[in-house]
């Protein structure tokens, strides 16, 4: 078992000896570190501390900012590191430590509540689409008709062009207006 380090800041003209100071301090054998956005996904040094893991390995952090952005992205980074059969450590937030159960249980309440807000924040547009829809908001994308559908399908009931021509020439999408002709009982060859 030993101690990895991981140490980020979002960019080139940020320096990172705070956080490795303090990794050192706790006894961190290696420490990945790296100059990216938090925002990106795409973490290179993260992505190989993460290929590099061994089983019982503590991945400790200065603080849960440096290695995620969002509640989602911290349980799924978790997620990940648990998977191998190790665990992660904060410095700054003494509450996640997974080799303890104290940290085990508030990691579980965690996930619990993002659970619980990506359902509200579900049900919130449900309930916002239903009052769009009351008030005689049409949902979806906009059909596509008036005068060029109108053109297309005349075109193509006269059989003067092919349905790659109709389509070039009236502007009309040949899925539309091949959706437009099945609905009206004709078969679009």
């Amino acid at each position: 078992m030993k101690k990895v380090g991981y140490a980020r800041v979002s960019t080139i003209d940020q320096n990172l000896d705070r956080q490795i100071v303090a990794l050192t301090e706790e006894g961190c054998e290696v420490i990945y570190q790296e100059k990216v956005t938090g925002t990106k996904k795409d973490r290179p040094e993260l992505q190989k501390m993460l290929s590099e893991l061994q089983a019982g390995d503590i991945v400790v952090v200065k603080e849960l900012t440096r290695v995620s952005r969002s509640t989602q992205d911290m349980l799924e980074l978790v997620q990940q590191i648990t998977d191998k059969g190790c665990y992660i450590k904060s410095l700054n937030e003494s509450w996640l430590d997974t080799s303890s159960p104290a940290g085990e249980l508030m990691l579980t309440i965690f996930a619990g509540m993002a659970q619980f807000e990506r359902r509200l924040m579900l049900q919130r547009c449900e309930e916002g689409r239903a009052v769009a829809v009351a008030k005689g908001v049409k949902m979806g994308r906009p059909k596509t008709g008036g005068k060029p559908m109108d053109f297309a399908i005349e075109l193509y009931k006269s059989q003067a062009m092919s349905i790659r021509k109709i389509c070039e020439n009236t502007g009309v999408a040949k899925a539309t207006l091949c959706r437009r002709l099945k609905e009206l009982g004709l078969s679009a060859q």
